[in-house]
Protein backbone atom coordinates (compact mmCIF):
# COMPACT_ATOMS: atom_id res chain seq x y z
CA UNK A 1 0.00 0.00 0.00
CA UNK A 2 1.31 3.13 -1.10
CA UNK A 3 2.16 5.41 2.07
CA UNK A 4 4.71 8.25 0.60
CA UNK A 5 2.87 11.40 -1.33
CA UNK A 6 4.41 14.09 -2.78
CA UNK A 7 2.22 17.12 -1.56
CA UNK A 8 -0.20 17.14 1.55
CA UNK A 9 -2.87 17.88 -0.93
CA UNK A 10 -2.38 14.45 -3.00
CA UNK A 11 -2.24 12.49 0.66
CA UNK A 12 -5.23 14.27 1.39
CA UNK A 13 -6.98 13.55 -1.59
CA UNK A 14 -10.38 11.53 -0.91
CA UNK A 15 -10.18 11.84 2.75
CA UNK A 16 -12.04 14.87 3.48
CA UNK A 17 -15.53 16.16 3.62
CA UNK A 18 -17.67 18.87 5.39
CA UNK A 19 -18.49 17.91 8.54
CA UNK A 20 -15.58 15.78 9.33
CA UNK A 21 -14.08 15.33 13.00
CA UNK A 22 -10.24 16.17 13.17
CA UNK A 23 -7.60 15.46 15.37
CA UNK A 24 -4.13 17.50 15.24
CA UNK A 25 -1.42 17.22 16.78
CA UNK A 26 0.70 20.21 18.21
CA UNK A 27 1.64 21.67 21.57
CA UNK A 28 1.38 25.99 21.43
CA UNK A 29 3.01 26.32 18.10
CA UNK A 30 5.50 23.14 18.27
CA UNK A 31 4.85 20.60 16.02
CA UNK A 32 1.76 21.70 14.46
CA UNK A 33 0.82 19.85 10.61
CA UNK A 34 1.28 23.33 9.12
CA UNK A 35 1.24 21.61 5.86
CA UNK A 36 -1.53 19.76 6.27
CA UNK A 37 -3.91 22.43 7.55
CA UNK A 38 -2.82 24.96 4.66
CA UNK A 39 -4.09 22.48 2.44
CA UNK A 40 -7.71 21.63 4.32
CA UNK A 41 -7.81 25.47 4.35
CA UNK A 42 -7.05 25.67 0.48
CA UNK A 43 -9.98 22.66 0.08
CA UNK A 44 -12.62 24.59 1.38
CA UNK A 45 -13.64 22.14 3.73
CA UNK A 46 -16.10 23.45 6.11
CA UNK A 47 -18.21 23.00 9.42
CA UNK A 48 -15.02 20.77 10.99
CA UNK A 49 -14.59 19.26 14.92
CA UNK A 50 -11.23 20.28 15.68
CA UNK A 51 -9.76 18.26 18.73
CA UNK A 52 -6.18 19.48 19.44
CA UNK A 53 -4.43 21.31 22.34
CA UNK A 54 -4.58 24.75 21.09
CA UNK A 55 -6.04 26.20 18.34
CA UNK A 56 -2.84 28.18 17.26
CA UNK A 57 -2.36 32.17 17.03
CA UNK A 58 -4.54 33.82 14.19
CA UNK A 59 -2.26 33.76 11.39
CA UNK A 60 -0.65 29.96 11.96
CA UNK A 61 -2.23 26.77 12.69
CA UNK A 62 -5.76 25.96 13.46
CA UNK A 63 -5.62 29.77 13.83
CA UNK A 64 -5.93 30.34 9.50
CA UNK A 65 -8.96 27.91 9.44
CA UNK A 66 -10.84 29.97 12.01
CA UNK A 67 -9.76 33.26 10.14
CA UNK A 68 -11.97 31.24 6.99
CA UNK A 69 -14.35 30.08 9.39
CA UNK A 70 -14.37 26.83 8.67
CA UNK A 71 -14.07 25.24 11.81
CA UNK A 72 -17.81 24.86 13.50
CA UNK A 73 -16.52 23.34 17.44
CA UNK A 74 -13.52 23.12 19.11
CA UNK A 75 -12.36 20.18 21.39
CA UNK A 76 -9.16 21.70 23.08
CA UNK A 77 -6.84 22.64 26.65
CA UNK A 78 -5.24 26.12 25.84
CA UNK A 79 -6.98 28.43 23.36
CA UNK A 80 -5.34 32.15 25.26
CA UNK A 81 -2.80 32.99 22.47
CA UNK A 82 -5.94 33.22 19.55
CA UNK A 83 -7.84 36.70 19.33
CA UNK A 84 -9.87 35.51 16.52
CA UNK A 85 -10.67 32.35 18.32
CA UNK A 86 -11.39 33.76 21.49
CA UNK A 87 -13.85 36.70 19.50
CA UNK A 88 -16.02 33.74 17.91
CA UNK A 89 -16.54 31.82 21.04
CA UNK A 90 -17.30 35.05 22.94
CA UNK A 91 -19.49 35.57 20.19
CA UNK A 92 -21.68 32.04 19.64
CA UNK A 93 -20.41 31.95 16.31
CA UNK A 94 -17.64 28.89 17.64
CA UNK A 95 -18.48 25.81 19.77
CA UNK A 96 -16.03 25.19 22.48
CA UNK A 97 -15.84 21.88 24.88
CA UNK A 98 -12.86 22.68 27.21
CA UNK A 99 -10.68 19.23 28.21
CA UNK A 100 -7.98 19.32 31.21
CA UNK A 101 -4.93 18.69 29.36
CA UNK A 102 -4.04 15.50 30.57
CA UNK A 103 -7.52 14.71 30.10
CA UNK A 104 -7.96 15.33 25.97
CA UNK A 105 -4.56 13.08 25.60
CA UNK A 106 -5.89 10.45 27.42
CA UNK A 107 -9.19 10.46 25.53
CA UNK A 108 -7.39 10.59 22.37
CA UNK A 109 -5.23 7.82 23.29
CA UNK A 110 -8.22 5.88 24.64
CA UNK A 111 -9.52 6.23 20.85
CA UNK A 112 -6.85 4.72 19.35
CA UNK A 113 -6.90 1.59 21.95
CA UNK A 114 -10.38 1.36 21.02
CA UNK A 115 -11.70 2.12 24.37
CA UNK A 116 -15.07 4.18 24.58
CA UNK A 117 -14.77 5.93 27.90
CA UNK A 118 -12.74 6.15 31.31
CA UNK A 119 -13.26 7.70 34.52
CA UNK A 120 -10.86 9.90 35.88
CA UNK A 121 -10.34 12.48 38.92
CA UNK A 122 -9.22 15.57 36.92
CA UNK A 123 -12.46 18.32 36.50
CA UNK A 124 -14.62 16.62 39.23
CA UNK A 125 -15.98 19.73 41.49
CA UNK A 126 -15.98 22.13 37.96
CA UNK A 127 -17.68 22.83 35.54
CA UNK A 128 -16.14 19.80 33.71
CA UNK A 129 -18.25 17.95 35.07
CA UNK A 130 -21.43 19.10 34.50
CA UNK A 131 -23.74 16.53 33.18
CA UNK A 132 -21.08 13.94 32.78
CA UNK A 133 -21.44 10.44 34.50
CA UNK A 134 -19.96 10.29 38.28
CA UNK A 135 -18.81 7.62 40.22
CA UNK A 136 -16.77 6.56 43.59
CA UNK A 137 -14.17 4.22 43.78
CA UNK A 138 -12.54 3.76 46.65
CA UNK A 139 -14.49 6.48 48.14
CA UNK A 140 -13.63 8.82 45.84
CA UNK A 141 -15.13 10.50 43.03
CA UNK A 142 -14.22 10.64 39.36
CA UNK A 143 -16.27 11.31 36.40
CA UNK A 144 -16.58 9.62 32.90
CA UNK A 145 -14.70 10.92 30.12
CA UNK A 146 -15.23 9.20 26.89
CA UNK A 147 -12.33 8.19 24.38
CA UNK A 148 -12.04 10.60 21.13
CA UNK A 149 -12.97 8.69 17.53
CA UNK A 150 -11.33 10.80 14.84
CA UNK A 151 -12.50 10.73 11.09
CA UNK A 152 -8.94 11.85 10.19
CA UNK A 153 -5.59 12.61 12.25
CA UNK A 154 -2.89 15.01 11.09
CA UNK A 155 0.39 15.16 12.80
CA UNK A 156 3.93 16.92 12.30
CA UNK A 157 7.08 14.22 13.31
CA UNK A 158 10.51 14.78 12.93
CA UNK A 159 11.71 11.72 11.23
CA UNK A 160 9.96 8.71 9.27
CA UNK A 161 10.77 5.45 7.63
CA UNK A 162 9.27 4.64 4.53
CA UNK A 163 6.66 2.22 6.25
CA UNK A 164 4.91 5.51 8.53
CA UNK A 165 7.28 4.37 11.77
CA UNK A 166 7.64 8.05 13.27
CA UNK A 167 10.02 9.79 15.92
CA UNK A 168 8.99 13.18 17.54
CA UNK A 169 11.57 16.06 18.49
CA UNK A 170 11.27 17.04 22.26
CA UNK A 171 8.04 19.22 22.59
CA UNK A 172 6.56 18.16 19.55
CA UNK A 173 5.99 14.28 21.18
CA UNK A 174 3.59 15.85 23.79
CA UNK A 175 -0.05 15.46 21.69
CA UNK A 176 1.42 14.11 18.45
CA UNK A 177 1.24 10.38 19.58
CA UNK A 178 -1.82 10.08 20.86
CA UNK A 179 -3.42 12.58 17.94
CA UNK A 180 -2.24 9.78 15.44
CA UNK A 181 -3.43 7.57 17.35
CA UNK A 182 -7.36 8.28 17.62
CA UNK A 183 -7.81 8.61 13.72
CA UNK A 184 -9.40 6.21 11.26
CA UNK A 185 -7.01 7.67 8.78
CA UNK A 186 -3.19 8.76 10.09
CA UNK A 187 -1.56 11.58 7.77
CA UNK A 188 1.46 12.64 8.80
CA UNK A 189 4.05 15.36 7.68
CA UNK A 190 8.13 14.96 8.56
CA UNK A 191 10.71 16.50 8.09
CA UNK A 192 13.09 13.84 6.60
CA UNK A 193 11.96 10.17 5.62
CA UNK A 194 14.91 7.72 5.96
CA UNK A 195 15.23 4.32 4.35
CA UNK A 196 13.10 1.30 6.12
CA UNK A 197 15.31 -0.45 8.46
CA UNK A 198 17.69 2.78 9.24
CA UNK A 199 16.03 4.14 12.86
CA UNK A 200 16.68 2.05 15.71
CA UNK A 201 13.22 0.26 16.67
CA UNK A 202 13.88 1.67 20.47
CA UNK A 203 13.47 5.21 19.68
CA UNK A 204 10.67 4.99 17.84
CA UNK A 205 7.40 6.82 19.15
CA UNK A 206 5.01 5.67 17.61
CA UNK A 207 4.87 2.47 15.61
CA UNK A 208 3.91 2.79 11.38
CA UNK A 209 0.63 0.63 12.02
CA UNK A 210 -1.41 3.75 12.96
CA UNK A 211 0.21 5.95 9.95
CA UNK A 212 -1.28 5.24 6.83
CA UNK A 213 0.21 8.58 4.91
CA UNK A 214 2.94 10.41 4.71
CA UNK A 215 4.09 13.78 3.18
CA UNK A 216 8.00 15.44 3.74
CA UNK A 217 8.56 19.29 3.51
CA UNK A 218 10.38 22.01 5.05
CA UNK A 219 8.14 23.58 8.09
CA UNK A 220 8.79 26.61 10.02
CA UNK A 221 9.80 27.15 13.29
CA UNK A 222 7.88 29.87 15.26
CA UNK A 223 8.52 31.14 18.85
CA UNK A 224 5.10 31.89 20.37
CA UNK A 225 6.34 33.71 23.34
CA UNK A 226 9.71 35.27 22.54
CA UNK A 227 10.87 37.18 25.85
CA UNK A 228 13.89 38.95 25.89
CA UNK A 229 16.09 40.87 28.18
CA UNK A 230 18.32 44.16 27.73
CA UNK A 231 22.39 42.76 27.61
Amino acid sequence: MKKIYDTAEAALDGLLHDGMFIAAGGFGLCGIPELLLQAIKDAGTKNLTFASNNAGVDDFGIGILLQTRQVKKMISSYVGENAEFMRQYLSGELELEFNPQGTLAERMRAGGCGIPGFYTKTGVGTVIADGKEHKDFNGETFILETGLFADLSIVKAWKADETGNLVFRKTARNFNPPAAMCGKICVAEVEEIVPTGSLDPDHIHLPGIYVNRLIQGAHEKRIEQRTTRAA
